[in-house]
């Protein structure tokens, strides 16, 4: 069995330790600069905006890099992101204001687009039929795995200090050693292309209602977080175990929410799901003195219920598409959610600043509301396919800054790249 894995990751290894370092840095610096931003006494609103700054500059990344990538090879535009990305991270320190801040989230988020494009591309040439999922199973898990635990590290050291930045800044630039070293030659880069949300709306409003919404209120709500952790006298402690056992209800809940998915059709379990989260959030908007123990339960519940939404989206709208669109729904519908992660926290943010900070639940849960809404209409509007005839659900990485790996899903049909040839010694 280990001599399996190794065989099959023995090629992507220098990517998943990329991956790996880069996500670690994510972890820390997501929730850092929030923290930084709410210690400053900074309005909820520029908190938001930063949060969004991020996904404004991924969202322009992801249609930008392929050019990049295209002119100089894999390898070396690698190297241009992470540095990049480092660069952005180290500023952090030279310039210490809120809006130069702003400006420096969308370079890191434009950035690492393009270390996360170039990563899943060559996770895809190096995949075959008989391998793919086994590699997108490894690449999820090292993913939420890395973004998860490292939250941890902001307890090693004051958030006010230099070292967490300077071990973001570390992690990014490191990030470009394993790949620079690799002898296997540069993936040929292949089109990424994606249906117009327009089109997808009409293939499957709901699962572009969810995508979307999964993106706007995910994004609200870890964008926002430390904001209202730090309203709420905790601190970085408090912050980095709320993000750790987020993501092991994300880990738990994949397989029993896609499961039930898979048994008794999309449509009951997102309504089931999203109304679990509306009323979780409500709940802790509702009780303003709750012990943090029993946040820490509440918010193990939201992630848990929350978390599958993106993927049941994708999943409801690819019964609705032949396989070879697949891959073109699925990054439109990637799309969709980066749109929504790009104009939710501004959104939240406001909400925040003029209902108290408590108002983050309090938009979150209204979202999913609406989201239920719009489900139970649709149950009304087209008959649901049967379980029997809808495709398996796949738990899909879009969390943090994941770009997606939808030429990665097993459900697609798999497009092989050229063989690339090893790189002379």
């Amino acid at each position: 069995m280990f001599q399996a894995i190794w065989r099959t990751t023995q090629p992507v290894l220098p990517v998943l330790i990329g991956i790996t370092l880069i996500e670690v840095a994510l972890g820390i610096l997501m929730p850092l600069i929030g923290i930084q931003l709410a210690r400053w006494g900074v309005s909820e609103i520029v908190v938001g905006v930063a949060a969004s700054a991020y996904f404004v500059g991924f969202l322009a990344g992801t249609v930008v890099c392929q050019r990049i990538i295209r002119r100089v090879g894999h390898i070396r535009a690698f190297g241009v992101f992470v540095v990049l990305a480092a660069d952005a991270t180290v500023l952090h320190l030279v310039i210490q204001d809120a809006y130069f801040w702003i400006a420096l989230r969308a370079i890191a988020g434009f950035s690492l687009a393009g270390g996360f494009v170039v990563i899943e591309s060559w996770l895809n040439d190096k995949s075959t039929d008989e391998t793919r999922s086994r590699i997108f199973a490894i690449y999820t898990a090292v993913s939420w795995g890395a973004s998860g635990i490292s939250p941890l590290l902001l307890n090693i050291d004051d958030p006010t200090g230099i070292l967490l930045f300077a071990l973001c800044t570390l992690c990014l630039a490191s990030a470009m050693i394993p790949l620079g070293l690799t002898k296997i030659g540069n993936p040929v880069i292949s089109e990424h292309t994606h249906l117009s949300l327009r089109r997808l709306f009409k293939i499957s409003p709901l699962g572009v209602v969810c995508c979307f919404g999964a993106g706007f209120l995910n994004g609200s709500l870890y964008g926002l977080l430390p904001a209202f952790v730090d309203a709420m006298a905790m601190g970085e402690r408090e912050l980095s175990f709320l993000l750790l056992i987020g993501t092991i209800a994300v880990l738990i809940a994949q397989f029993p929410i896609g499961h039930a998915a898979d048994v008794h059709g999309r449509r009951p379990i997102i309504i089931g799901t999203v109304t679990a989260s509306a009323l979780l959030c409500l709940i802790v908007y509702a009780t303003p003195e709750m012990p943090y123990i029993f946040l820490l339960v509440i918010f193990f519940l939201l992630s848990a219920f929350q978390s599958p939404l993106y993927a049941l989206g994708i999943g409801q709208t690819s019964d609705y598409i032949a396989r070879k669109d697949f891959v073109a729904a699925s990054s439109g519908l990637l799309f969709a959610w980066g749109l929504g992660a790009s104009i939710g926290p501004s959104l939240a943010g406001v909400a925040m600043h003029e209902l108290g900070s408590r108002a983050l639940f309090l938009f979150v849960g209204a979202g999913y509301g609406l989201i239920v809404a719009f489900a139970l209409y649709r149950v009304f509007r087209r008959k649901a396919k049967t379980p029997q005839e809808q495709g398996n659900y796949v738990a899909v990485p879009a969390v943090q800054g994941a770009y997606g790996a939808p030429e990665l899903d097993p459900r697609g049909e798999h497009m092989p790249h050229v063989g690339a040839r090893a790189m002379p010694d």
